[in-house]
């Protein structure tokens, strides 16, 4: 009977032991810190990488609206030549992602209020004058994101183009 009721009595002790350490873990702030870091740490990094992402997204857009304009700008300053303006648009970023697609085309038009009207070469536009010779550039390169979202695209393709007047 004697050793039923100590092994009774330990059992009480440890239980009122572990009780006790249990209260004092719960009153004790010192490691609250650290376990609310260790919890957003993946929250914050995953934010850093996406706002990255868009940044570079971002980025690639106005690296093809750039080469688009340089294409043009190239046809103004020295005439329509394909390659040479191909050239232009794929050499004016340091991606080599960037492609002059579709080709250049060069056409006579007249402008309009919303844009430049394609009509046959020595045709007189609405004013008296007569059509000009404008050169259509593009420019075209793909994004892919840097991780898998799941809830959006993972490839983006950017399209830009730009028309100028030649003469």
């Amino acid at each position: 009977m004697r050793v039923r009721q100590s092994l009774f009595h330990r059992q009480i002790w440890s239980f009122r032991i572990v009780r006790h350490l249990v209260r004092e873990a719960a009153r004790d702030k010192g490691g609250v810190a650290a376990i609310e870091f260790g919890l957003m740490v993946p929250l914050l990094s995953l934010m850093v990488v996406s706002v990255t992402d868009i940044g570079l997204a971002v980025f690639r857009k106005m690296q093809v609206e750039n080469a688009a304009q340089a294409g043009a700008q190239y046809a103004i300053a020295h005439g329509f030549d394909t390659s040479r303006i191909s050239s232009a648009v794929t050499s004016a970023t340091n991606s080599t992602a960037i492609t002059a697609s579709p080709s250049p085309v060069q056409f006579c038009g007249c402008p309009t209020s919303t844009g430049v009207s394609t009509v046959t070469c020595g045709t007189v536009c609405t004013g008296g004058v007569q059509a000009g010779s404008y050169a259509t550039v593009s420019a075209q390169a793909t994004y892919n994101t840097l991780i898998n979202y799941q809830i959006v695209a993972a490839t983006y393709t950017y399209n830009a183009q730009s028309t100028a007047r030649l003469q």
